[in-house]
């Protein structure tokens, strides 16, 4: 299907904007790979949707439920390959607020999100925000 990968990949990211877990789910292979960088409490490879749930969910607990995806820049396709520029936003110990920008590619296979590759424009950022 034309632009099916295009259309998966927003839907899922406009479900992350709205907090819909319920559609998540239904767009994440059950045994999708998803490549946290960095090192700290959340990185590392996560091989299944209840694991990348389960990291999630420890965002939202170490962010105190601030980690809010505030604006999906660019979203360009290949096949069915979707590469994203995120604005993500979460607020420190102090208040202040941390913005960061990822670059995500997801794959898409069959009307699922098979696989995620995310990047991190200051790594070391978000090594210190998260960090184990």
């Amino acid at each position: 299907m034309k632009n099916q990968a295009m259309n998966v990949v927003t839907e899922f990211l406009t479900a992350v904007q709205k907090g819909n877990f319920e559609k998540l789910g239904t767009l994440l292979h059950p045994n999708v790979r998803w490549s946290q960088p960095g090192d700290n409490l959340v990185s590392g490879l996560k091989n299944s949707a209840g694991e990348v749930f389960q990291m999630v969910g420890q965002m939202m607990e170490l962010s105190v439920n601030t980690l809010t995806l505030t604006e999906i820049k660019l979203l360009a396709e290949n096949e069915n390959q979707i590469a994203c520029v995120l604005n993500w936003s979460v607020q420190q110990a102090n208040g202040d607020f941390l913005e960061m920008i990822n670059i995500d590619v997801y794959t898409v296979e069959e009307g699922c999100i098979t696989n995620v590759v995310v990047f991190s424009e200051n790594l070391d950022l978000e090594n210190e925000y998260w960090k184990n």
